[in-house]
């Protein structure tokens, strides 16, 4: 998300959590079905499909934008560019409006799907990180161990604590929800971890380094980020910011259901 941050953080990780349904330590991977184009350009922050198209919103001041992008090809089919003072973060579709988060701009936007015309903008009181919604509330990060439930208003219902076997789980980053459950990208890893939203447990962690292996990447790639969930085909897709690929994945254990 934040380039200069990389040196910053030190992460030390290890595989591992504890089932929702259980007591039992399972241990997840995601393999590639199928590879799409990306925008190398796109420094992805958002990535979610809206009644089966697919929207991007993308970071950095000067370069910030939200897209609707043509899965086969990577072009996009609309695009908004924002105004170089804002560096754009998280994006979702709640009761036909896209919501678009700013990092440490204080500020929301609104958008409507089709035109991508401005339909409003709100004052935000955090940073702006991932941001995802399970049809009725909006659920957002901020870079800590925390996840906010908001209506669509904005105002706060719920603050999830976010914790693995005990222990807090900080850079949660882009978001989706999956099968009831939120998918979290943590930031500068190539791991994503599954938590409940009743109470914030991991339930589920995911080892996506296999996807587009360090050992690949290009000097200008950047960190794994971007989870979208085609509830009509059940498929699930991956990116990073400015990767060359969109990947289509699997998850053998995982088999979201598709939406009739």
């Amino acid at each position: 998300m934040k380039r200069y941050l990389l040196c910053a953080i030190a992460l030390f990780l290890s595989f591992g959590f504890v089932s929702c349904g259980g007591s039992k330590l399972k241990q997840y991977r995601a393999e590639v079905v199928r590879t799409y184009p990306h925008d190398t350009l796109s420094y992805t922050q958002g990535l979610f499909f809206q009644d089966g198209r697919l929207f991007e919103s993308t970071g950095l001041n000067g370069l910030s934008t939200l897209r609707e992008v043509e899965l086969e090809s990577g072009r996009a089919l609309q695009r908004t560019d924002f105004p170089e003072e804002y560096f754009v973060e998280g994006s979702v579709c709640l009761d036909g409006q896209i919501y678009v988060l700013t990092w440490r701009d204080g500020k929301l936007f609104r958008y409507s799907p089709d035109g991508l015309e401005l339909l409003g903008e709100s004052d935000y009181p955090r940073e702006g990180w991932g941001i995802t919604s399970d049809g009725k509330y909006l659920y957002a990060s901020d870079g800590s161990a925390h996840i906010y439930v908001m209506d669509k208003d904005l105002r706060l219902k719920k603050k999830l604590t976010v914790r693995r076997e005990g222990k807090l789980v900080h850079w949660l980053n882009e978001l989706e929800f999956i099968d009831g459950k939120i998918w979290a990208n943590v930031y500068v890893t190539d791991r994503i971890v599954v938590i409940d939203p009743s109470d914030g447990r991991v339930c589920a962690e995911v080892d996506c380094s296999g996807i587009y292996p360090r050992s690949q990447r290009r000097i200008e790639d950047d960190v794994l980020n971007g989870i979208a969930f085609d509830s009509a085909s059940g498929k699930i897709y991956l990116t990073g910011k400015n990767w060359p690929c969109l990947y289509e994945i699997s998850i053998e254990g995982i088999r979201p259901g598709r939406r009739k």
